[in-house]
Parts: C-alpha cells; sequence; structure tokens
C-alpha cells in the first residue's frame, strides 16, 4: 500500500514539474521580442504538453489495469 502512495506521488510530482515547465516556456514566449525565439517556445510547449498528455495515459492506463 505504501509503495502505491510513493508512485501516486510521483505521479502528481512529474505532472506539476512539467506543468510549471509548460508556464515558464509561455511565460519566456511572452515576453520574448525575438520572432525565431517566440517560435522555438511556443515549439517546446506544444512538446511538453504532449509529453504531458502521454504520460496521464500513461497513469491512467496503469491505474485501471
Amino acid at each position: 500500500m505504501e509503495a502505491e502512495s510513493q508512485r501516486h506521488k510521483g505521479r502528481d510530482s512529474t505532472i506539476s514539474a512539467l506543468n510549471g515547465a509548460i508556464e515558464a516556456v509561455n511565460l519566456a514566449k511572452e515576453v520574448s521580442s525575438i520572432p525565431l525565439a517566440k517560435a522555438v517556445f511556443g515549439s517546446v510547449s506544444i512538446v511538453l504538453a504532449m509529453i504531458r498528455v502521454s504520460l496521464l495515459l500513461v497513469f491512467h492506463r496503469s491505474i485501471t489495469n
């Protein structure tokens, strides 16, 4: 039971870290005045969001199985 609790905390911290990274990249995109940097930050934000969604699916499948 304790191992499951630790896994849950690990999942929460991973998703929280991804959310923080996405917010930081979006903020950098907003304050940047260089168009190329804005494009890169936008791309990085999209990739991080896709990783977050993928992890949520993996976590959901591991819970339901």
